[in-house]
């Protein structure tokens, strides 16, 4: 469903609402919200507040709405959520992915068609040909079965220089085509198929379509492995090896394990752990992390036991260009450090016994696999361990290259109580205080500003979850019809829900969607990898309900956060003079006439009051029968 990188939330996590806000209508601190006039009707007594905490805006007048930033820019420049996402994507600096034509999916299809026929002629030759016999031998050699090379539709290009392009063109494909797949080369003026004489392995991306292809060398021609180049179907920096058959068992087990080498995965699913994805020899990319957390939140790296091995995956570099010149952000240890804390997921690192690939590993002794896997150590336990190695730490130019390695490390955790472990440990190691440390460390980062908690840190938005909920359960829809639009505060998840309303499938839901919303509700599906079993006894009845509780005494709380900033703020610009509104005011609440405008807020602030006040007696009351 599109790009795998949550555009949304990319560009709510660049703005700050305040001030976005603030360059339409004049905002005034109160307390913890910013108050205003409100832009969407006339008043005279501000009722429209900002909450820089919750990144939310509401409206307790005669609008009685609120929402996000998306919501706002909706609103006020009156324009839909599309233009919003545009206008709001330039603000931010985020580049959006053009929207595709009906004549440009139509030649991305040609593209899928020459890889599946390109796929079918290597898989034939390698299967019945008697020029691939050498190639059958090594997959003999490395323990690969002919039912296995199969399954994964191996391959074997012959080394003549254009018997691809000869079949492709005989199946109706044209020379433009088959070049723009990446399935040849020219050089000097010639035309030639790109792999020639080597063992093929099909690339397929999560939707399982063909998109590319590895090629390893079985002589010693050089280089050893040679991959489909960047083509509008293939990008290596996004793309997973055998994700698309591995990810009903990453969710099942709820653990990914990434190797470095086709070999290594295919041998995995060949002995039965088809958890197993590789990076196809690149280094390690955040969208691949990506990729892999919308399945699972335990992710392991299996490395080699040397340092090479293990920099092979994780590079020191922060970016990498692309042979199209397109940038693509790798992950250094820092970054991965940084990531595991902001996309909410477990990396751990196993490290493979010196001299030992997967594959070999696995063939092997399976059990040793497990075992590897199943005790594979936290990132940061493996980083400090690696640090260590090879330095004398009773020198203090040893002890000052560790805190130069892993202080940067460090900085990169979000969470206050594991940094401080972490800066603890590094302390001990480096015999410097942990005061000194931190003092380092604030030097070396900038700050930042203070964000709106996001998913992961203390489990799933909400607002997520519950419509997360309605899309794995349909049998909610009956009792979430009636479902109040006011408890979704970011507009993505309004127009999610509303498409919700008006479909019966998934489908109806993907072709009703706007495309800038695919991968948000991509984000929202990916969410089901993380619900207890027991939810499908009741088919997700009772963790709605406790969800949509949940949201209406958020909405409940902040209402009356917000009528109490009004109130303060009535009672600090009543004069002396003025005391006598306040007094008619209490009057009318207790006697029950509708009063002045400061009444009307007093009897609403009681009536919330008792409306949470019921709900908390409720909850109380069911948690005693349920024990």
């Amino acid at each position: 469903m599109g790009r795998s990188m949550d555009i949304v939330s990319e560009i709510k996590a660049r703005l700050d609402i305040v001030e976005v806000v603030g360059q339409y209508v004049p905002l005034r601190r109160a307390g913890r919200l910013y108050r205003a006039l409100c832009p969407f009707h006339t008043e005279r007594t501000p009722s429209f507040y900002v909450s820089p905490e919750r990144q939310s805006w509401h409206c307790f007048g005669a609008c009685n709405t609120g929402g996000d930033v998306f919501s706002f820019i909706m609103r006020k420049e009156g324009v839909g959520f599309g233009e919003a996402l545009r206008m709001l994507a330039q603000r931010a600096g985020v580049e959006l992915p053009s929207p595709r034509s009906p004549q440009e999916e139509a030649r991305r299809q040609r593209l899928y068609q020459a890889h599946e026929a390109a796929m079918e002629f290597y898989h034939r030759l390698l299967m019945e040909d008697a020029t691939a016999a050498h190639a059958r031998r090594y997959l003999e050699g490395r323990g690969i079965d002919m039912a296995t090379a199969r399954r994964f539709m191996l391959g074997y290009s012959p080394p003549s220089g254009d018997a691809l392009l000869r079949h492709l063109m005989g199946k109706g494909f044209r020379l433009e085509e088959v070049l723009e797949a990446g399935l040849l080369v020219t050089s000097e003026g010639l035309t030639r198929d790109r792999f020639r004489g080597r063992l093929m392995f099909p690339i397929w991306d999560e939707q399982g379509r063909p998109v590319g292809f590895g090629a390893r060398a079985l002589d010693d021609s050089h280089p050893k492995y040679l991959n489909t180049p960047q083509t509008p179907i293939f990008d290596k920096g996004g793309l997973l090896y055998l994700l698309d058959r591995a990810r009903h068992d990453i969710r099942r087990s709820g653990c990914a394990v990434i190797v470095e080498g086709y070999m290594d995965a295919i041998a995995a699913h060949q002995a039965g752990f088809a958890n197993v994805v590789a990076s196809m020899g690149t280094a390690l990319t955040e969208r691949h992390v990506r990729s892999l957390r919308r399945h699972c939140r335990r992710i392991v790296l299996a490395l080699d036991a040397d340092a090479a091995g293990a920099e092979a995956v994780l590079r020191g570099h922060q970016v990498v260009e692309a042979s199209e010149g397109e940038t693509m952000p790798e992950l250094t240890w820092r970054g991965l450090v940084r990531f595991q804390t902001t996309a909410g997921v477990d990396l751990r690192v196993a490290i493979l016994p010196p001299g030992r690939d997967p594959d070999e590993v696995i063939r092997e002794s399976p059990q040793l696999w497990q075992a590897l896997v199943a005790e594979a150590e936290p990132v940061l336990d493996y980083r400090f361990r690696r640090a260590q190695e090879g330095k004398d730490l009773r020198d203090p130019q040893a002890r000052s290259q560790l805190v130069q390695e892993l202080l940067p490390i460090i900085a990169a955790v979000g969470d206050p109580v594991v940094r401080a472990h972490y800066l603890q440990k590094l302390a001990r190691l480096s015999l410097v205080r942990e005061e000194e440390l931190a003092s380092m460390m604030r030097r070396r980062r900038q700050e930042p500003s203070p964000a709106p908690r996001r998913e992961g840190e203390h489990g799933p938005d909400p607002e997520r979850l519950l419509l997360s909920l309605l899309l794995r359960y349909p049998d909610l829809r009956p009792e979430a019809q009636d479902l109040p639009e006011g408890l979704f505060w970011e507009q993505a998840n309004i127009e999610v829900f509303r498409a919700w309303k008006e479909c019966q499938t998934l489908v109806e839901l993907a072709q009703k969607l706007p495309e800038e919303l695919w991968a948000y509700t991509d984000g929202l599906i990916s969410l089901w990898t993380r619900f207890p079993q027991k939810w499908d006894n009741d088919n997700g009845r009772r963790a709605f309900g406790d969800v949509r509780r949940r949201l209406e005494e958020r909405y409940l709380r902040a209402r009356k956060r917000a009528l109490a900033a009004a109130l303060a703020t009535h009672q600090e610009e009543s004069a002396p003079d003025q005391q006598h509104l306040l007094e008619e005011a209490f009057s009318a609440v207790r006697e029950g006439r509708a009063g002045n405008a400061l009444a009307q807020l007093l009897r609403e602030d009681l009536e919330l009051g008792f409306q949470l006040h019921s709900r908390a007696a409720q909850r109380e009351a069911n948690s005693h029968a349920e024990a």
